[in-house]
């Protein structure tokens, strides 16, 4: 059997903001809107602060205005919350996201609530999360939403194949399921506890690993052919790069799934790349939205 074909989430993800900074354009050009997106990150965690610098990059290279939020990392619930309501009122901000995690002062999911429903571009608020599970329109977490892309583009209709997603997080897991609910695949949440894991997977056409742990899911858990998404990202020694050297993998070992899948996205460069491309469609959408304008046709296209 041939190797699985990679599908390519940087390629995907490029295209991607290809697209929205063209509808951008227009939406800036015929109602002379542009969308705003606030990124707040308190403290100063390494790896948030690269993941914020991105998010900024990638908004001004669309078109989008970025609006940036930089706090210390002692600042309390009640400041966070006052900067929050000031960009929930700001017309010039459609989009906000709070980076996470937060320091321990600061209880999260009072953040989260505090945020806007129609302004929440992680898809992280109540509201949405119910909007999605009624199938309303909602804003939906981004990395869930980038997987559902690649999986649409590279099967076309998912209408009735069984999708197993392994883990159950609120940002991924569930959110996923629903996605894949509204596409009318016959969807299994499997997890930890789930008996005889390798069986349950190895029933999946579509299997999305969004686990945490490192090469977990082995290639003789894969059916062959199945179409494999690997949300995880783990940092493990990597002895053969030289002492204290480390390199990331996903979920799957994906040397052995490589030869069995049809299709797999590769750590890095698969899902993670989606992610933030997501999170600007999602804040071009809900500028349109609250504006009370339909979302441009891509002229492109």
């Amino acid at each position: 059997m041939a190797e699985a074909r990679i599908i390519d989430g940087k390629s995907f993800a490029a295209g991607l903001r290809a697209r929205i900074g063209r509808q951008v354009a227009v939406l800036k050009a015929r109602h002379g809107i542009i969308p705003g997106l606030a990124a707040v990150l308190v403290g100063d965690d390494p790896a948030s602060q690269v993941y914020v610098r991105s998010k900024e990059k990638q908004t001004a290279e669309a078109g989008m205005a970025s609006v940036g939020r930089r706090l210390a990392a002692d600042t309390s619930q009640e400041a966070l919350l006052t900067i929050v309501n000031a960009l929930n009122t700001d017309p010039a901000v459609h989009g906000i996201l709070v980076q996470l995690p937060l320091p321990d002062q600061i209880d999260t999911r009072a953040i989260i609530e505090a945020v806007d429903p129609a302004k929440d571009v992680d898809g992280f608020h109540p509201i949405n999360v119910g909007r999605l599970v009624n199938g309303e329109d909602a804003l939906a977490p981004c990395t869930p939403v980038g997987c559902a892309m690649m999986l649409k583009d590279v099967l076309g209709d998912l209408s009735g194949l069984n999708a197993v997603i392994v883990g159950r997080s609120t940002i991924v897991g569930k959110p996923m399921a629903q996605l894949l609910l509204a596409e009318n695949c016959t969807v299994t949440v499997a997890h930890s506890r789930t008996r005889d894991l390798p069986a349950v997977c190895r029933n999946a056409d579509i299997l999305v690993a969004a686990v945490g742990r490192a090469q977990m899911i082995k290639g003789d858990w894969i059916k062959p052919g199945a179409t494999v998404i690997d949300v995880g990202i783990n940092r493990i020694e990597a002895p053969e790069k030289g002492v204290g050297k480390t390199r990331l993998v996903g979920d799957v070992a994906f040397d052995e799934a490589v030869q069995v899948a049809g299709a797999i996205t590769p750590v890095p460069g698969g899902v993670g790349p989606m992610t933030i491309a997501c999170l600007l469609q999602n804040t071009l959408v809900a500028c349109c939205r609250q504006n009370g304008i339909d979302v441009p046709d891509d002229p492109g296209e």
